[in-house]
């Protein structure tokens, strides 16, 4: 695509390519059942000093949309010499890994179909008394352009399927979700045997759980846990924008600050396939794989091309917006915990009386920060004993991660099909988390 791009400016371009489904039912009931299909394009114009945007649906209409802005603007012989200007990207590449299994080319009759032979496993629970099933994807091919010479083009995709089902047992109540991303349509055949594990853990919880007795507990995170931890805890303070003018975060988040064990290493890239794969931001910088702690030191944080002017670093990556009608801020791709060296068994033998959390409701915080467990069991004695109903897990970010003495030896990502990240009114953003189990030696838990 060829664009006149002004003299004195620096101006870009991002086309976006969407094709998107949505089915949904509530029991047998169908409420929803969309695809759509539309391009459309962000453009801007930046002049050193300040940057002027539009958005528009009419392709045709780009080269119109950048010569209005530019003539808000100011041109600037200088502005090669600008921090900003000089962190903008200038990359030219074609990454299409999606090609031959796009969402965009399953029938919508075979997508109905996956979420039909679903409900069999919800209708046959009697404690199942309300349920409602999910099938969504989206499929974009992504095109940036600049006045530096930038020429991208790649692709993403997000596509899996949702239950979510609420128990009941006389007075007691339990609600349940289940959720499963996958690359393409056919790797979400074979969901069976999860979607039925998760309705037993439920009803066993429905059943079972006892109110724990609160107090302070060495805490387990199963990788999930573990995963909303480092994006809502950690990750989102990582995002170096909240430092642009605030010299008390930036002392908090000073490079080569002591935050951890030594075996604490937290990655961040946009290079993992999934729900956070983007090959290039929406700046034209190449993803990168980012240490924001390796050995228990802060050694990194993210960037877009105006933070990292700012802090005089480097650019991670990690510019994105969450459509055509946003500019890109600083946010996360995938956010994960490396592995240690412990097993899964050693953890678990060598606590003595801790809780054991394997999934969550939500979970939020920057300094401090709080998890809502929908899983929780006691240990006892090295053994997982009960389950337990938890309110929340809360703590300080930095005791926490300072206090995390067992990382085990295998990690696992996890992709969000509902949902998704938010900041600044941008939301739900796709990212993937996750990470190893990791063990709190003192956590208080309610």
């Amino acid at each position: 695509m060829k664009y006149v791009f002004p003299k004195g400016l620096f101006a870009d371009v991002r086309i976006e390519h969407i094709f998107a489904t949505h089915v949904s039912f509530m029991k047998r009931e169908m409420k929803n059942c969309r695809e759509q299909k539309y391009s459309a394009a962000f453009v801007r114009v930046f002049d050193g000093k300040m940057w002027y945007y539009s958005s528009t649906t009419d392709l045709g209409g780009i080269q119109g949309e950048i010569d209005s802005l530019a003539k808000l603007a100011e041109p600037n012989s200088d502005l090669a010499q600008n921090e900003v200007f000089k962190r903008l990207g200038s990359c030219q590449d074609t990454v299409m890994s999606y090609i031959g299994n796009e969402a965009s080319s399953v029938d919508l009759d075979d997508k109905i179909n996956l979420l039909r032979g679903m409900m069999p496993k919800l209708e046959t629970n009697d404690y199942i008394k309300l349920w409602n099933v999910h099938y969504i994807d989206k499929y974009m091919v992504k095109e940036y352009y600049n006045s530096k010479g930038a020429a991208l083009k790649f692709d993403t995709q997000k596509i899996g399927i949702a239950a979510g089902f609420d128990m009941k047992d006389g007075e007691q109540k339990m609600d349940g979700f289940f959720q499963q991303a996958a690359m393409s349509f056919s790797d979400l055949f074979g969901y069976e045997a999860a979607l039925v594990a998760d309705i037993e853990k439920t009803q066993k919880f429905l059943l079972e759980s006892e109110p724990v007795v609160a107090g302070r507990y060495p805490v387990i995170f199963a990788p999930k846990v573990t995963g909303v931890f480092v994006h809502e805890c950690f990750g989102h303070k990582s995002e170096s924008d909240f430092m642009i003018g605030d010299e008390a975060t930036r002392k908090e988040w000073e490079i080569g600050k002591k935050i951890g064990p030594d075996n604490l290493n937290i990655i961040e890239s946009g290079n993992v396939m999934g729900t956070g794969y983007t090959p290039y931001d929406d700046e034209g910088n190449k993803a990168t794989t980012t240490y924001l702690v390796k050995n228990g030191v802060l050694t990194g944080r993210l960037h877009n091309a105006a933070s990292a002017a700012d802090l005089g670093e480097e650019v991670t990556g990690n510019a994105r917006a969450l459509n055509f009608e946003f500019e890109p801020v600083v946010r996360m791709t995938t956010t994960y915990i490396d592995k240690g060296t412990m097993t899964y068994d050693e953890m678990i033998a060598s606590t003595k009386d801790g809780i054991l959390i394997t999934d969550y409701n939500h979970g939020q915080g920057m300094s401090t920060f709080t998890i809502a467990p929908s899983a929780a069991y006691t240990i006892k004695d090295g053994k997982i004993d009960k389950p337990v109903r938890v309110s929340v897990v809360t703590g300080n970010v930095f005791e926490a991660l300072g206090d995390i003495d067992c990382i085990t030896d295998k990690v696992e990502i996890k992709h969000s099909v509902m949902g998704g990240c938010g900041k600044m009114a941008q939301g739900p953003l796709a990212t993937g988390m996750g990470g190893p189990y990791i063990r709190v030696a003192n956590m208080m838990v309610q």
